[in-house]
């Protein structure tokens, strides 16, 4: 029936519950879990779930990597809870905030052996949930009756595996005149994406060629930067730069991509920061944080371009991997555009960073 929800939808209800600090039911070929975000559980949950069965908590490598827990399987850790665990060690696992005033938290003893395709559905998850990457988790036995009587969204792995794999397709929304600093003759387009998540938008300068490479940026949101003029950053002068550059020849687009703090949300950005206040760079700070490098999507840029018409682009970027992304998603880069503007004394370090570990042409 129409009216049922789909996988798409079932897993933006999840997203949202998990935020909301509700858990939600995983469902495997042989096994069930129920499964909560670490960040948002509470202490009465926690409880709860404990009446359950034993309990683990999932965190990525990255993460285990910080806190010095064996890796056993690929890309996370399964660590389970002890008994006498209270609310405060959990967080304390999931949250590297104070983990140099309370550097030991062991010894923790992964797990080895076993199928770890719940669990790393319960990171997959929460990460896009936008929430620290780490899951409490239990075994479930009836599944279906516990989802039931307690009113869970419920996710099937086989089927929303291949989802959360792909890049969500966009749909247009609308568009309209927008006049703007950069020029006169500009245009905002918004697209929405099917799985729930933010709204992307397309800023068209001018009136540009469908048949030859266009000016093109993807800039990823950054409200710090972008809104507030950070210092610590070189985005709003990126975003500033890009703009300036299509007004002058009078035609571009620049991609407005919703994937603050590099795909981990303004929240968890915000935790990065505090790290680097600490003393680390901001690859070691997500790393902490368990996140990688970088989590956007890029895929997303070449499909708002494609429905726009461009099949080539001259990028404007230093992040070689947009250039690889474009051409593996085949919309030719005819040529790379230096962007290299808004370097100052609080990120040069920042700068130097993204260039010695993350490959960028500065």
């Amino acid at each position: 029936m129409a009216l049922m929800p789909t996988v798409i939808e079932l897993l933006a209800r999840a997203r949202v519950d998990l935020r909301m600090g509700l858990p939600v039911v995983l469902r495997g070929k042989t096994s069930a879990a129920l499964a909560i975000a670490t960040e948002t559980t509470t202490a009465t949950r926690l409880k709860d779930m404990r009446a359950l069965g034993p309990l683990t908590i999932t965190l990525t490598a990255r993460r285990a990597q910080t806190l010095k827990a064996r890796i056993y399987d690929e890309g996370l850790a399964r660590i389970p809870v002890p008994d006498h665990a209270d609310l405060r060690w959990v967080e304390a696992l999931a949250n590297p905030a104070n983990d140099l005033e309370r550097p030991m938290k062991g010894p923790l003893n992964s797990l080895r052996g076993g199928n770890i395709e719940l669990n790393t559905l319960a990171i997959e998850l929460v990460k896009s949930a936008r929430l620290l990457p780490s899951a409490l988790m239990v075994d479930l036995d009836a599944a279906a009756e516990f989802a039931a009587t307690y009113g869970l969204t419920t996710i099937s792995h086989v089927a929303a595996e291949p989802l959360l794999q792909q890049s969500s397709p966009l749909h247009r929304v609308a568009a309209a005149r927008l006049p703007i600093e950069a020029a006169e003759a500009g245009r905002l387009h918004i697209f929405r994406p099917e799985d729930g998540n933010e709204e992307h938008y397309a800023i068209e300068i001018g009136r540009p060629d469908r048949s030859q490479p266009v000016l093109a940026r993807l800039h990823s949101a950054c409200f710090t930067g972008d809104v507030l003029g950070s210092l610590k950053c070189d985005c709003g002068p990126q975003l500033r730069g890009a703009l300036a550059q299509m007004g002058e020849i009078g035609a571009g687009v620049l991609l407005y991509l919703n994937q603050e703090g590099r795909g981990i949300g303004l929240a968890n950005k915000m935790r990065a920061y505090s790290l680097q206040d600490q003393g680390f760079d901001t690859v070691e700070a997500n790393h902490r944080l368990g996140f990688e490098d970088d989590e956007r999507d890029f895929r997303l840029g070449a499909s708002i371009l494609r429905d726009m018409g461009f099949s080539a682009v001259r990028l404007l970027t230093n992040n070689p991997n947009k250039i690889a992304m474009m051409e593996n998603t085949g919309i030719k880069v005819a040529e790379r555009v230096a962007l290299k503007v808004g370097e100052n004394p609080f990120n040069q370090h920042y700068l130097a960073t993204k260039a010695a570990k993350s490959g960028h042409m500065l």
